[in-house]
């Protein structure tokens, strides 16, 4: 190990920024390096500091020292090396490799057949990187323990088997390779999808009779790019100070995906549906499917479009509250209809559109359940706001903080239970 500098000019002068470094040999004979701590801008006396330290590490030595190691209630014979006598009463196993997580990854790695499918969009490169390997630790890295290509290249590789069961070195996991394996997918998206549905459907007889829609978004706190799809808009997470993009999904009941897609992070909600109504259909046909979704996705004329095209799109999404409200009076006049052990509806059909309203009663017990909870810690809240002795101010600063809990509460109804929905009728 060794300590390295970067310079860089900010503020008007440069600075230098220290790190420890340690080589690795992999693949070919060839040595990289891997940053083991970062030290951040440091004085000569730290300097000199971290070189002792480093060289107290490694004892001062380039080559490996042989050593012989024997139990402590055992005679040490005479050898012309060192001698470390241990308890084995007291050796404890930690940070192991994680193996069985691994090989079950690429076990179904396997039984999807994906070496098949990527080995003509991915072949290995002229400096011998094999990019299959690179994506199947990706892949394994998300499903087992999901997080940053730079966590996985600091930390996860080194303590997982993925180098023993790939037969790869450390050389695999440099996170420029990562970052370039990311961007060598892309552009076979559309065949991945395509692939894995014939899969899904031969392993578990997948159906896309039921298309599951919606769309999240995820924000970036830096500064906003003047390009990109980086862009504010309607923030989900509540921090409309950042830019965003918008992701948009499409899965089936059993949660296999069919299509996704990443947009400005100005896209309206509205304007996506249509788009992703041709996509399905020219990737895997046109059939009689059901898109469910929330209310806010479609509008009104694309409502219309889907009623009136030539293969039947059907759609279940929730009522705008405002027709909603309308339609009270004709749900009022209509029985409950039990479908289940304690889920009642009313249906109520209106030209080419069913409107159905259900009724759960666990929906029921759970929303009150909540609302004792949320009510039990505010009373405890008040209790200890009794005991304190506050300022006018600070009592009413604490007060209100309470009262805006409360209005939470009440806008927490009942009615919240009741689920409505809009059908085309088929």
């Amino acid at each position: 190990m060794f300590l390295r500098a970067k310079e860089r000019f900010k503020d008007g002068k440069w600075h230098r920024y220290w790190s420890i470094v340690e080589n690795r040999r992999v693949q070919g004979n060839r040595i990289v390096q891997r940053q083991v701590l970062y030290l951040g801008e440091i004085n000569d006396s730290q300097k000199a500091s971290w070189c002792k330290s480093i060289e107290v590490f490694s004892n001062g030595q380039p080559l490996p020292t042989q050593m012989a190691i024997f139990p402590s209630d055992r005679d040490v014979p005479v050898l012309d090396c060192d001698v470390v006598q241990v308890k084995i009463s007291e050796l404890q196993l930690r940070h192991p490799s994680q193996w069985g997580a691994c090989w079950l990854a690429c076990s179904l790695w396997g039984q999807l057949k994906l070496d098949e499918f990527w080995k003509q969009w991915l072949p290995v490169s002229r400096k011998g990187t094999r990019w299959l390997n690179v994506l199947k630790t990706l892949v394994c890295y998300r499903l087992i323990d999901p997080g940053s290509e730079w966590r996985l290249h600091r930390h996860w590789y080194d303590q997982s088997a993925m180098a023993d069961l790939l037969g790869e070195d450390f050389g695999l996991a440099q996170k420029d390779k990562l970052y370039r394996c990311l961007d060598k997918l892309l552009e076979h998206k559309k065949e991945m999808f395509s692939f894995l549905r014939s899969r899904w459907q031969t392993m578990f007889n997948l159906q896309i009779e039921v298309l599951l829609y919606d769309l999240t978004s995820t924000y970036f706190e830096c500064v906003p790019p003047s390009e990109g799809k980086r862009k504010f808009g309607y923030s989900r997470d509540k921090r409309p100070d950042c830019v965003q993009v918008v992701i948009a999904l499409i899965v089936t009941p059993e949660g296999f995906p069919l299509a996704y897609e990443v947009m400005p992070g100005n896209t309206s909600d509205k304007t996506t549906l249509m788009d992703f109504l041709k996509k399905i259909e020219d990737q895997y046909g046109k059939y009689d499917r059901i898109w469910v979704m929330d209310r806010g996705i479609p509008t009104e004329e694309v409502l219309s479009q889907m009623r009136s095209s030539e293969v039947p799109v059907y759609y279940l999404v929730g009522t705008p509250r405002g027709r909603l409200s309308k339609l009270e009076k004709d749900f009022m006049g209509l029985p409950w209809e039990k479908v289940r052990e304690s889920v009642e509806v009313k249906l109520f059909d209106q030209s080419d559109e069913l409107y159905m309203l259900a009724r759960s009663a666990d929906r029921v017990n759970k929303e009150r359940s909540m609302r004792r909870r949320k009510l039990k810690r505010l009373l405890k809240r008040l209790h200890e706001l009794k005991r304190q002795r506050l300022t006018r101010d600070q009592l009413l600063i604490k007060l209100g903080a309470a009262k805006k809990e409360i209005k939470y509460l009440e806008k927490l109804h009942l009615t919240a239970c009741m689920i409505s929905a809009r059908i085309k009728a088929g």
